[in-house]
């Protein structure tokens, strides 16, 4: 989930603030010096032409601070293979994880054991009440002009078709203006949504541009009296797999009608029927069911601050996924990043003033019920800064931050520790939907930007497995992100960012979301160990960066 699914989220944040009042690997020890300065002054260089150049800009004091730490923390990710053999655990042994799955349960158990295996501290299970959907049978076909099946998947939160399916004219628009413009032709029939979504330019504004078809396709189309929405897979890259993701009805009160995802090909291949002049019949056939809540939970481990320990830098991804493919990408790549990066800070002997907190949510893709429960159970503490990775395995970028803020300048500045790795960018953006309810305290979010020129091509399909992860992504991020992460847990002075008083809603969808029940308590097999699980303590190592760039 990128950039534009964030509206998902929306929701059911908004209920929870308004419910509960929220507005208002074996570790190595490995003892080190305070980092010192690089060698050398920066000096005039001498031109081809015998011209004296400049002297190149001096670093920063908190860059010679951490120049050390840097080099140690890119050293031991570059040459740890953890990262990748975390996910393929993940990937491989567990598979899809969809939020009310048995392998959702394994998964929680699983990152409980790991952090454990790796000597963290104040190792934690927090129950979180999920929504449990089944995607049941699904089958989409034309009838005529000819007879043929469709490849398919039903989005996620749809409702059933009857028992029989519905068989209808087909209707083809591009735009949510087409629709409002042809509306009387809508009744009875099956609509197409197909928007194409475009390949050049940034990948994730292309995918924001292109979700609402099919996050409310359904809803607007409902209104027009249609029997059954298919959408065109956002994607700009296909090789006939269809993705799915979550849809929402945006009125309870209102008819709600079934909706999946047909491919691109399938979808290219409607709208040329369609525009020769064919009258198309299809027959839509979906059986999937709305369970009741069950129990589910977030994980997170830490290496306490030695100094501010109250004080929290959260690394964040998910833990769940879609029940297609194996949640690789989404987001396996962000919970094996995230997992390897405090497992490297603790096999490095590295103790930051703060807390760093690892926190792998549940629910993040059909509810964000793990966000808002971490947000009852957690708001109230002070989060210094908190980091997500949502946006797959490609080569790491840098950071995005929450818009533009006045920390920018010193945040670009602490990421040129990561030139050597060309992830040294850091630009305003959107930083994830699990750490998005902590704008309400003014806490700065990071996102972990990564190249995602290929990650819509495999996103919520079957096509997203382990085999289009390249190893070495994986290391590179793990460096930029205990890196980025460590220095803004351990410099001297904090940033904020204003707070806001409500996270603001999506234009496009209304706070339908029920209120969130009370926690239960985790699923039984996650009792079996305890829920604080105490590491040895790191020996507190004192790095002081320079007082006039804390």
């Amino acid at each position: 989930m990128t950039l534009g699914s964030w509206r998902a989220v929306a929701g059911t944040l908004f209920s929870l603030f308004c419910s509960v009042g929220l507005l208002t690997h074996c570790a190595r020890r490995a003892a080190i010096a305070s980092p010192q300065p690089s060698p050398g002054v920066p000096h005039a260089a001498t031109a081809a032409d015998g011209q004296t150049l400049p002297p190149p800009a001096r670093p920063s004091a908190t860059v010679l601070a951490y120049g050390e730490v840097a080099r140690r923390i890119r050293e031991a990710s570059l040459a740890d293979k953890g990262a990748f053999q975390r996910l393929s655990e993940l990937s491989d042994e567990i598979g899809p994880r969809l939020s009310g799955s048995p392998a959702l349960e394994r998964a929680v158990i699983w990152a409980k054991q790991t952090f454990v295996a790796d000597g963290q501290e104040r190792v934690t299970v927090e129950p979180v009440r999920v929504p449990h959907w089944v995607r049941g049978g699904q089958s989409v076909a034309i009838l005529s002009p000819f007879v043929r099946p469709l490849d398919v998947l039903t989005l996620g939160g749809s409702v059933a078709t009857p028992a029989a399916g519905v068989t209808a004219e087909l209707m083809v628009v591009s735009t949510f203006d087409e629709l409002e413009m042809r509306k009387a032709e809508v009744s009875g029939k099956i609509v197409l949504f197909d928007h194409v979504m475009r390949r050049e330019g940034d990948a994730g504004t292309n995918y924001g541009e292109a979700i609402p078809y099919r996050t409310t396709g359904a809803a607007r189309a409902a209104r027009f009296g249609a029997a059954a929405v298919l959408v065109r897979s956002l994607t700009a890259r296909s090789l006939g797999a269809p993705h799915t993701g979550s849809m929402r009805y945006i009125d309870p009160q209102a008819k709600k009608i079934a909706a999946a995802a047909i491919s691109v090909e399938s979808a290219e291949l409607l709208h040329r029927l369609v525009a020769r002049g064919d009258r198309v019949t299809l027959r839509v056939a979906l059986s999937p069911r709305t369970l009741p809540d069950v129990d589910s939970a977030n994980v997170s481990a830490e290496i306490r601050g030695r100094e501010l320990p109250d004080e929290v830098v959260l690394i964040g991804a998910h833990l769940d996924s879609w029940d297609v493919g194996q949640g690789a990408q989404d987001d396996g790549a962000g919970v094996a990043t995230v997992v390897q990066s405090l497992s490297t800070l603790r096999a490095l002997g590295l103790r930051p003033r703060r807390t760093i907190r690892a926190v792998l949510f549940t629910n993040e893709e059909n509810g964000a019920r793990g966000a808002a429960q971490y947000a009852s159970d957690h708001l109230s503490e002070r989060h210094v800064a908190a980091f997500e990775m949502d946006s797959g395995s490609g080569a790491p970028i840098g950071f995005t931050t929450d818009g533009e803020q006045p920390f920018l300048t010193e945040a670009r500045e602490i990421a040129t520790l990561l030139t050597p790795i060309a992830a040294s960018t850091v630009s305003p953006g959107f930083a994830g939907e699990d750490v998005l309810a902590l704008k309400l305290t003014g806490t700065p979010l990071f996102g972990v930007l990564v190249d995602t020129e290929h990650y819509f091509d495999v996103h919520h399909s079957a096509a997203d497995t382990l085999d289009k992860v390249d190893p070495e992504h994986l290391e590179k991020a793990v460096t930029a992100l205990a890196t980025m992460a460590f220095v803004i847990a351990d410099r001297a002075g904090a940033w904020t960012s204003a707070p806001v008083s409500a996270v603001p809603l999506p234009l496009l969808l209304a706070p339908s979301a029920p209120a969130l029940p009370p926690a239960a308590a985790p699923p039984a097999a996650v009792l079996h160990a305890p829920s604080h699980a105490a590491a040895p303590p790191l020996p507190a190592l004192p790095i002081e960066p320079s007082p006039t760039h804390p």
